[in-house]
């Protein structure tokens, strides 16, 4: 049975998008570009909102990214390699690798998959999160070191979870990688003690 995970970088002060929706505060460096690279190796499926795959698409799928930088382009390679479903009622298509769903399908979509696939089901975009939130299984934020007063948050407002924390990694940029589960479900790993690395090597213990 396939795990739904919410995975986006949030502020100290829990907002994924700035006040003028940007996210330029969240650029990785490479340290944690590779992270996320092996996050997305470890992925059996995309799930975007409209506004999360006209981002993503356009710039990871652009020619220039798999003759860039190692790293982005050891990214790029894994996303196109990656099925992604998109969840949007304004799009009459979507691009090779992509499947279309209409927003009414979404939680029958989600719960068809989480019963077909073996994998991580990874839901980016905060709009579509809050629309799954009961089928979410874990919360993966990356916490970034700065606070933005306002934007996007990463949970919907008025949001009440209980989760427990299995996962911690430190970068030494001062990024810190989080995973949780809910408190009322198992998870693999959850029974143990969270795994912590508190020294910034960026490498779990």
């Amino acid at each position: 049975m396939g795990t739904l995970s919410y995975t986006m970088t949030m502020s100290l002060d829990g907002y994924v998008e700035d006040a003028t929706g940007s996210i330029a505060f969240s650029e990785p460096d490479e340290e944690v570009h590779r992270f996320a690279n092996q996050q997305a190796r470890e992925t059996a499926a995309f799930l975007f909102g409209r506004g999360l795959y006209d981002v993503m698409e356009e710039y990871w799928t652009a020619p220039e990214r798999a003759d860039g930088h190692p790293v982005e382009a050891e990214f790029a390679r894994e996303y196109v390699a990656t099925p992604r479903i998109v969840f949007s009622d304004s799009l009459e298509s979507v691009a090779p690798g992509c499947r279309l769903v209409r927003r009414a399908d979404a939680v029958d979509e989600v719960l068809r998959l989480k019963q077909e696939t073996d994998g991580d089901l990874a839901v980016g975009g905060a709009g579509l999160a809050a629309s799954l939130l009961d089928l979410v299984d874990e919360f993966r934020p990356r916490v970034v070191p700065a606070v933005l007063g306002r934007g996007t948050p990463y949970f919907p407002r008025g949001a009440d979870l209980r989760l427990r924390l299995v996962e911690q990694r430190t970068f030494r940029c001062g990024t810190v990688a989080l995973r949780y589960v809910r408190s009322d479900r198992p998870a693999a790993g959850a029974g143990r003690p969270p795994k912590v690395d508190p020294g910034g090597s960026g490498t779990a213990t």
